[in-house]
C-alpha cells in the first residue's frame, strides 16, 4: 500500500508541513481535508457505507466522499478527482464553507481536519470503487435527520458535525433551487 501524506495547516488554513496520514493520525495534527455532498434532482443526500476495511470509520454511513488533496494540488481539484476516484461520477462542485473539528476515532486515531466542504448536483449513477465503499443510497435530509439522531453511531465524526451547518446553508441558498429545475429541463 502506498503511503500517502496529508498537509499540516494552522487555524488559518496556512500549510505548515506536510505529514503521513497515518502519522498525522495518530497524533491528532491538524490537516487540511474535504468533504463533498452530491445531491440529486430530488433533493436526496449520495451516502456511501465505507469499505469496513478502511484505515478508520470502516463501515459507517458518510458523505458522498471525503479525503485529503495532495501536495500542491488544489482543494476543489483533489475533491473533484476523489469524486472520480471513489464514485466513479463527475459534477460541478461549489465549496459555501469549511470547518474545523476534532474527534476520537476508532484505532486510537484523532481527526483533526480544517475540512472543505463541496456541494455538487449530479442524477448520474454512481458506479463506486469497491476498495473505498461498501455500498451507497439516496435519502432525505429528514431521513437523514432522523438517522443522525437515532443512530449517530452508524454514521462518520464529520458527517455529524457538518450536517446542520449544511442543512442552514442549503435552506438559505438559492442554488440548490436554480440547479434542481435545470436537471429537471
Amino acid at each position: 500500500m502506498v503511503k500517502e501524506n496529508v498537509i499540516l495547516v494552522d487555524i488559518h488554513d496556512n500549510e505548515i508541513g506536510v505529514m503521513e496520514k497515518i502519522e498525522a493520525h495518530e497524533k491528532g495534527l491538524l490537516h487540511r481535508a474535504f468533504s463533498v455532498f452530491i445531491f440529486n434532482s430530488n433533493g436526496e443526500f449520495l451516502l456511501q457505507r465505507r469499505n469496513s476495511a478502511k484505515y478508520h470509520s470502516g463501515g459507517l454511513l458518510s458523505n458522498t466522499c471525503c479525503s485529503h488533496p495532495r501536495k500542491g494540488e488544489d482543494v476543489k481539484d483533489a475533491a473533484i478527482r476523489r469524486l472520480k476516484e471513489e464514485m466513479g461520477m463527475t459534477a460541478e462542485l461549489i465549496s459555501p464553507f469549511s470547518f474545523q473539528y476534532k474527534s476520537h476515532l476508532d484505532h486510537n486515531l484523532i481527526e483533526n481536519e480544517l475540512d472543505h466542504v463541496f456541494i455538487g448536483f449530479s442524477d448520474d449513477v454512481p458506479i463506486p470503487n469497491k476498495d473505498e465503499v461498501e455500498a451507497y443510497c439516496y435519502v432525505s435530509s429528514e431521513v437523514l435527520m432522523i438517522g443522525l439522531e437515532k443512530q449517530p453511531n452508524e454514521y462518520t465524526a464529520w458527517l455529524r458535525i457538518c450536517f446542520n451547518e449544511l442543512m442552514n446553508y442549503m435552506n438559505k441558498s438559492t442554488i440548490y433551487e436554480k440547479i434542481s429545475l435545470k436537471s429537471k429541463a
